[in-house]
């Protein structure tokens, strides 16, 4: 299996051998604790294991021996990581007298990545990955091609079942790992084959001319997809951008090095309204940003503003402030460092201040040449940002005028909410509505201890095609920021924020659905914590009633409808059961809509999650914004899906 994916092996230069794994500590805590190594043992924390093994055949590929890397889910979901690098070192290990194969796999805090010249620069900075991946496994498999031998280990929950054994011959090097998460520490075992796509693409725009395949083997769901990008994270702001409008064609690109730390950059501005920034340090996503993204950041606003002053765009008294220089903007930041410093092994945020000034360096110097060199795009941007700054002031004078007026502050709130009685925000939960006679239902159905309604009415504004100096004084959107009084945009503070559920209840048909999408896209762009959070669910309302004599249920599906409608027959094929259509919310009685939609023990909420930004962001782009023709498509592509267009 692993050989498919390692013809291209090669016998390398560089030496890899035991004397490069150094051991700090011991293994215990891991299945005591698995949080701490992995973040979760929900969903994430299951496809974070194969992040880690992913991460160290990144880290050969950083170290220049590695170009193939394949990923496979396996029947079971048992997974497979291969790579055609230079194969774990199988020598013995001088601080154990072990193979070093069997100490990077049991022995926590084992691995090449402490400075022993293993690798010069690396992702897996903790070399926790391996072992804890074998602690969190049922069984876990490794071989390793390397010396004209393939050397294969078993292990089970961290202990060694098989020891390192030849098991044959080979022309190839490499490492392929198979194992099956625990049953014992995750709550649920299956993988999703996006989420590793996901994460695999990005791996394979940061590192351009590595090739990843990422396959699906179980039954009902094969596919398999070959990622290949020439241009790295060129490639990466291209499709991102693909579902917008660039106002400049050539995507700008900057790379510097200093004391052996590089910086990347690509960028490229579009005519939305939103800032897309993502950051990586040694191919791991930062999402919380840190030292890169502050360089990047204090950089790109000085040059703008430099660069406006001199062409004599600005005058020398005019600025444009940091959010106003990237808006529309699209921008990947990658930075590979020998001694990366995260916070945390989850590595959402770096803390090396030496990589604020490359970054700092690299892009005030190379910007300025490109702007120099394309006066048509510095004019494009400075005036995008400049239109940006006035907009901007025209939403602080819209807010300073709400305000004025007691509307965002708490001292007024909307005239149709109807708030609840509980003080406490974590207590509490707002039902924004759609029409005033759904709303009605649900104020008069509700428990208004800790239940508060909001109804909204007409056509909401779409804030994929409009700035912030728009969204201020809506008259459909005010009402919402009041009432949920955490503010808006860069004043967003979710601590403010007066109930800990905000449920969207729109209804099961088209027009509702648009609702939905029109308040999500509102809140992620506008209130983005707010999803981040995890304090936004969408209502499910019942689509049939079903009456026999004087017993009445409710479905929530057609398949739903047809197992109740077969119940309440029982033996009696000829009962006549009267099913009628909720054709809207405020069709149904407030006892109704209580008991279906509302009722904490027997409602359905799904709770709006976002998994990964870049398919949110292009997702919002895609549905609610300028170009017609991606929507088009998307829609002929995935109508099919739909079985009932109402629901």
């Amino acid at each position: 299996m692993a050989e498919d994916l390692l013809e291209n092996g090669t016998a390398f230069s560089g030496e890899y051998n035991a004397s490069e794994i150094q051991v700090l500590e011991g293994l215990e805590a891991v299945r005591k604790r698995p949080g701490m190594y992995i973040g979760s043992t929900s969903t994430s924390g299951l496809h974070h294991l194969v992040y880690e093994i992913v991460d160290n055949a990144i880290d050969e590929a950083l170290a220049g021996y590695c170009t193939e890397i394949g990923v496979t889910i396996h029947n079971g979901n048992s997974i497979t990581v291969t790579d055609n690098g230079r194969g774990i070192p199988v020598d013995i290990q001088a601080q154990t007298g072990k193979p070093a194969l069997e100490v990077v796999y049991t022995i926590l805090h084992a691995g090449g990545k402490f400075g022993g010249g293993g690798y010069k620069v690396s992702g897996g900075l903790h070399g926790v990955g391996a072992s804890v991946v074998n602690a969190l496994s049922e069984w876990l498999r490794v071989q390793v091609y390397k010396n004209g031998s393939i050397y294969e280990m078993k292990f089970s929950r961290g202990k060694v079942t098989q020891p390192m054994t030849i098991v044959g011959t080979t022309d190839y090097t490499g490492t392929s790992v198979t194992f099956q998460p625990d049953p014992e520490i995750f709550d649920g075992l299956v993988y999703s084959y996006e989420i590793l796509h996901t994460r695999m693409r990005e791996q394979a725009f940061l590192n351009g001319g590595i090739r990843i395949v990422m396959t699906d083997k179980r039954e009902g769901k094969e596919q398999r997809e070959e990622m290949y990008y020439e241009g790295g994270i060129r490639s990466f702001v291209e499709f991102i951008n693909q579902h917008k409008s660039p106002i400049h064609e050539e995507v700008i690109y900057m790379v510097g090095e200093q004391d052996g730390s590089m910086a990347e950059v690509a960028m490229q501005y579009t005519n939305s309204y939103s800032e897309v920034i993502l950051s990586f340090a040694n191919n791991i996503h930062t999402p919380e940003g840190g030292m890169h993204e502050e360089g990047f950041k204090r950089a790109l606003t000085n040059a703008l503003n430099t660069y406006g002053r001199k062409a004599k765009i600005l005058k020398e008294d005019e600025k444009v402030s940091g959010d106003d220089c990237r808006e529309g903007l699209t921008c990947i930041i990658s930075v590979k460092l020998t001694d990366a410093q995260f916070e945390g092994q989850t590595k959402a945020k770096l803390g090396n201040s030496e990589i604020r000034t490359l970054v700092n360096s690299v892009v005030s110097e190379k910007l300025e040449i490109f702007l120099e060199e394309h006066p048509a795009v510095g004019r494009s941007v400075l005036e995008k940002a400049m239109t940006a700054a006035r907009a901007r002031e025209a939403a602080r004078k819209a807010r300073e005028s709400i305000r004025r007026k007691n509307a965002l502050d708490g001292a007024t709130l909307p005239g149709k909410l109807r708030d609840c009685n509980e003080r406490d925000a974590a207590l509490t939960e707002i039902y924004i509505v759609e029409g005033d006679s759904a709303g009605g239902s649900a104020t008069q159905g509700r428990d208004s201890r800790f239940q508060a309604i909001l109804p909204l009415w007409g056509k909401m504004l779409n804030v994929e095609k409009a700035r912030a100096d728009k969204v201020y004084g809506n008259d459909k959107l005010t009402p919402v920021i009041t009432a949920l009084g955490a503010g808006l945009g860069e004043e967003f503070d979710v601590n403010k924020l007066r109930y800990h559920k905000v449920v969207i209840m729109a209804d099961a048909d088209v027009d509702g659905s648009h609702i939905r999408t029109l308040l999500l896209t509102f809140f992620f762009r506008f209130m983005r914590p707010l999803i981040e959070e995890g304090y936004v669910y969408a209502a499910v309302p019942p689509l049939y009633k079903l009456v026999k004599g004087k017993t009445a249920r409710v479905a929530f599906s057609d398949e739903e409808r047809d197992q109740i409608s077969n119940e309440l027959r029982g033996e009696s094929s000829n009962a006549k059961i009267a099913i009628s259509r909720f054709k809207g919310l405020g069709e149904m009685d407030p006892h109704e809509l209580w008991e279906t939609t509302m009722d904490p023990t027997t409602r359905t909420l799904k709770r709006i999650t976002l998994s990964d930004a870049v398919a949110a962001d292009q997702t919002f782009t895609l549905l609610m914004g300028e170009k017609v023709e991606p929507r088009r498509r998307y829609i002929e592509d995935n109508a099919w899906k739909v079985i009932n267009l109402d629901y």
